[in-house]
């Protein structure tokens, strides 16, 4: 098993900032990508912004220049710093991680429980 926890989150006005991490944990031998997806009430689990094992990140056209992924392999831990956050913005925000178990057969594709984001106007 895999587990990701997450904390950041929380309320914060339009035009403020917000620190997310998750840090996965378990029999793990190898993690391929990081990510964050964001599902608001009512709507599907989307994209937000992922990044590779060699560092390759890709985000949504929503949040490119506002958003930025960062990862710590050693600690397994994914970062999404977010700025100039909108009310658009809010919703759950649902980290993911996708590798292998140890022994390097076995994949796994795990999700967070996630941590809300909500921006006020």
């Amino acid at each position: 098993q895999v587990r990701l926890v997450e904390s950041g989150g929380g309320l914060v006005q339009a035009g403020g900032s917000l620190s997310l991490s998750c840090t996965a944990s378990g029999n793990i031998f190898k993690i391929n990508a990081m990510g964050w997806y964001r599902q608001a009430p009512g709507k599907q689990r989307d994209l937000v912004a992922t990044v590779t094992s060699g560092g390759d990140t890709n985000y949504s056209d929503s949040v490119k220049g506002r958003f930025t992924i960062s990862r710590d392999y050693a600690k397994n831990t994914v970062y999404l710093q977010m700025n100039s956050l909108k009310p658009e913005d809010s919703g759950v925000y649902v980290c993911n991680a996708e590798g292998f178990y140890m022994g390097g057969i076995l994949g796994f594709n795990s999700w967070g429980q996630g941590t809300q984001v909500t921006v006020s106007s």
